[in-house]
């Protein structure tokens, strides 16, 4: 069965928000672009539309923008929370790992972390979003719950290792984040082989 598809669109310099009741999602340079799903094979057109229908559903509002100069987790997450006008923002790397960040902490702090990517399901990147709209409120939510699996690591390295490799080779070092509207597209009935 085809997948749901996303690609995003729009090349403007991300400026900051001004609006205090808004959670910017940061993607990083290979996300929906080199690479359509995660690690475990999640498209990213649904994990987008989880995270987003997360911040939705608290009534809150979302702008997603690109970073191109790095694949580093904290950098992407820490970029999304300085220009949002809440001060909270969400990165994600295409393999899936992703982190609530607070646009006051350092960059290597965080308000949650979910590293171990291949145990996220959509419904975890679902309450992501809703967290990071609760913070954006002003709120405490309680954190996402995470599974732990001493094994993922092991199991998942080489595979997480090369990933990160092919997302680092989409680095543009002197790029600016930008602004990006996500286009979700259904399969196609001839996708579908009916």
């Amino acid at each position: 069965m085809a997948d749901r598809t996303i690609t995003f669109t729009g090349d403007t310099t991300a400026a900051a928000g001004t609006r205090s009741d808004e959670v910017v999602l940061a993607i990083s340079p290979a996300f929906a672009d080199f690479f359509s799903q995660t690690i475990v094979g999640l498209p990213h057109a649904d994990v987008i539309r989880q995270i987003l229908a997360g911040i939705e559903e608290q009534e809150v509002a979302a702008r997603c923008i690109r970073v191109r100069h790095s694949s580093d987790l904290a950098v992407v997450a820490h970029a999304a929370a300085r220009l949002s006008g809440s001060g909270i923002g969400i990165g994600i790397l295409s393999r899936g790992t992703s982190m609530i960040h607070q646009r006051d902490l350092p960059r290597l702090s965080s308000l949650e972390l979910f590293p171990q990517s291949p145990l996220m399901t959509l419904q975890t990147y679902r309450q992501i979003g809703s967290n990071a709209a609760q913070y954006a409120k002003g709120e405490s939510p309680e954190p996402v719950p995470t599974l732990n699996d001493q094994m993922a690591r092991p199991r998942w390295q080489a595979k997480a290792a090369l990933l990160h490799l092919k997302e680092t080779e989409q680095i543009r070092k002197q790029a600016r984040p930008v602004e990006v509207t996500p286009q979700f597209a259904e399969p196609t009935s001839e996708a579908l082989g009916t």
